[in-house]
């Protein structure tokens, strides 16, 4: 039997998107190579995947002098990653990119490994531009980024099956059914302290519609449920509350603003701004609003005010959204990239 390592961490977008592909993959032993992060905890309940640990280094842009150990913490998650390959021997890895992926990647290519990697947003990732110099195959979500390299090849975002199960009526019965209609704020897997800043008092929204909120483990008790109001730390299955929104207000990373895209879900999306990321967020936003998926709002233009009226004009033409996101078709990402696995190990 065939051998494939999954790696990608840190973030959920880099952690389900793997799992999406390991499910839908056969005639493979499976195994995922991962820190001590998001990755080992949700892998737990993954018994089809032997998960490794290695330790990993990320780029922190808040504190430049910090990252003068990236070199040598680097050297050290590599020859971990290296030894645990020799132990495997895989076919092929597969990467999605960021910072726990990188030292995966560069051991591959030393052992004459091939390795696929996928980027998520429209530009490239620091981790992904290097793996990509070294990778058999570059996928990319968006047709656009794959026109920056030969070996690229667009295949869309892998999105896991059990997405499309979600049942609203449960999400709903936690909010009481209630007559409103539902806006569903996700701040990506931590949480986002924006988000939560504006929704200290919701009551600026719940008078016209019912809102889900999802906090964040770190700032959940802030936050108590009132009518129309329901605060949670996660969102458990997410898929329920997917089901129950008619409008989803979240960030702009490409793992969630795709599987709202699958689940052809209107979004207004809150991007990052550049100060608190490399700008990929409001790229991401800027080519979904174009194409009609859903609005934006700056993080400088963003007020409780401003949230509102986005909202109250969305929630008059959702039709208009709900059209553009049923001309992108059928999400076939995680089948593509199932193909080029088994084309090239």
């Amino acid at each position: 039997m065939k051998k494939i390592v999954f790696t990608g961490g840190g973030t959920a977008g880099h952690i389900y998107p793997n799992l999406a592909i390991a499910q839908e993959l056969d005639g493979f032993e499976k195994h995922y190579i991962g820190s001590n992060g998001m990755e080992k905890e949700i892998l737990k309940n993954q018994p089809q995947l032997a998960f490794h640990e290695i330790s990993a280094v990320k780029l922190d842009r808040s504190k430049i002098l910090k990252n003068f150990a990236i070199p040598f913490k680097l050297f050290k998650s590599l020859r971990q990653a290296k030894r645990i390959l020799k132990e495997i021997k895989p076919d092929i890895v597969f990467s999605k990119g960021g910072f726990v992926a990188l030292p995966v990647a560069l051991a591959a290519k030393r052992l004459h490994v091939p390795v696929i990697t996928h980027e998520s947003d429209l530009s490239l990732g620091l981790a992904n531009k290097i793996i990509s110099a070294v990778a058999t195959c570059t996928c990319t979500t968006f047709y656009e980024t794959s026109k920056k390299g030969k070996n690229f090849v667009w295949a869309g975002q892998p999105v896991r099956k059990q997405l499309f199960c979600g049942n609203a009526s449960k999400a709903l019965a936690k909010l009481g059914y209630p007559s409103k209609k539902v806006l569903l704020f996700v701040g990506g897997s931590s949480g986002a302290k924006r988000i939560n800043e504006l929704l200290k008092d919701p009551s600026f929204l719940t008078a016209d519609y019912a809102v889900i909120h999802a906090t964040g483990k770190a700032d959940c008790g802030k936050f108590l449920k009132s009518e129309n109001y329901l605060p949670l730390a996660y969102l458990d299955p997410i898929a329920d509350y997917y089901a129950a929104a008619d409008l989803v207000i979240t960030r702009a990373g490409s793992g969630v603003i795709n599987e709202l895209l699958a689940l052809q879900k209107p979004m207004l999306m809150l991007p990052l701004s550049k100060a608190a990321s490399r700008g990929d967020q409001i790229e991401n936003a800027k080519l979904f609003a174009k194409l009609g998926y859903g609005e934006m709002i700056l993080d400088e233009e963003l007020s409780c005010e401003n949230l509102k009226q986005n909202i109250d004009k969305m929630m008059k033409n959702l039709n208009f959204y709900k059209k553009n996101l049923q001309k992108a078709g059928k999400n076939e990402a995680t089948q593509k990239i199932c193909a080029l696995i088994e084309k090239f190990s």
